[in-house]
């Protein structure tokens, strides 16, 4: 069974820089990814690849995009179709789920939305298959422009590739699966299983100061892998949007050390 990280999407587009940042984006979360600007370019891939969803614009240049998909249900292709259009208009969103597609989006939309559409529909399609339940899909974990893929054990900025030794790695796998939470090092040791861990040589500071390095725009001032002083890390999402606030788990760490000096 295909599984969400092997699928196979078509982009059919004919706005050149939303159809190839829409391709990146899906790419870079470990999708494979065809591309087309119109019909005649889009039915030679369909012939020849097996496309498990289809991503389909309705204003195409000569066939538009609902004529596209009533042709396509028509030839008995059943992967799912999510269409997507500007005009915003109710009428055409009945029509195209009427013709067979199986969601629909207005323009402007956000990539994660459609992210989450493609998702979801890959979900039903699999629900819909008679399998009794989904094969664990290894995820991917998306904060600012980062993308940490464990399928093909990559991390990425922007699309590139910045190359992480194993336990950088999986140390960035820790963080990343535990947001906004306060780890000291022996939190962190059991949630590495002790691999990586010697409090002796405090090999997770070293690690920390690595990967600061190489994702940190200024890792003096890190804005993803804080330090939550005399107390451990904090791994936050959202990066510098929340660099200058300060969070519950910095006024808790003062309140206990403020405690301890008083005592």
């Amino acid at each position: 069974m295909i599984t969400d990280i092997q699928a196979h999407l078509l982009i059919v587009e004919d706005d050149d820089l939303f159809r190839d940042t829409l391709r990146d984006y899906l790419s870079a979360r470990g999708y494979q990814v065809s591309t087309a600007r119109d019909a005649t370019i889009m039915d030679p891939i369909i012939n020849r690849e097996t496309i498990d969803l289809l991503i389909l614009d309705v204003m195409l240049p000569g066939e538009d995009g609902l004529s596209i998909a009533k042709r396509l249900r028509a030839n008995k292709f059943v992967a799912p179709i999510l269409i997507l259009s500007a005009l915003n208009e109710e009428v055409d969103r009945v029509v195209g789920l009427e013709i067979g597609a199986d969601d629909y989006l207005s323009k402007p939309t956000s990539l994660r939305e459609v992210l989450a559409r493609v998702r979801a529909l890959l979900r039903r399609m699999h629900m819909q298959s008679g399998t009794d339940k989904l094969e664990p899909i290894p995820p991917s974990y998306c904060f600012g422009d980062f993308v940490l893929n464990l399928a093909s054990y990559q991390f990425l900025h922007q699309n590139q590739q910045i190359h992480l030794s194993k336990s950088e790695f999986e140390l960035l796998r820790v963080f990343v699966e535990n947001p906004n939470q306060v780890l000291n090092r022996d939190k962190l040791s059991t949630l590495l299983k002790g691999r990586e861990y010697n409090r002796q040589n405090r090999s997770i500071d070293v690690k920390v100061r690595r990967l600061r390095t190489k994702m940190e725009e200024d890792p003096a001032e890190p804005a993803y892998i804080r330090t939550v002083h005399s107390v451990g890390y904090m791994f936050c999402p959202e990066g510098a949007k929340t660099k200058d606030k300060k969070t519950e788990h910095d006024e808790l760490s003062e309140l206990v050390i403020e405690k301890l000096k008083t005592n």
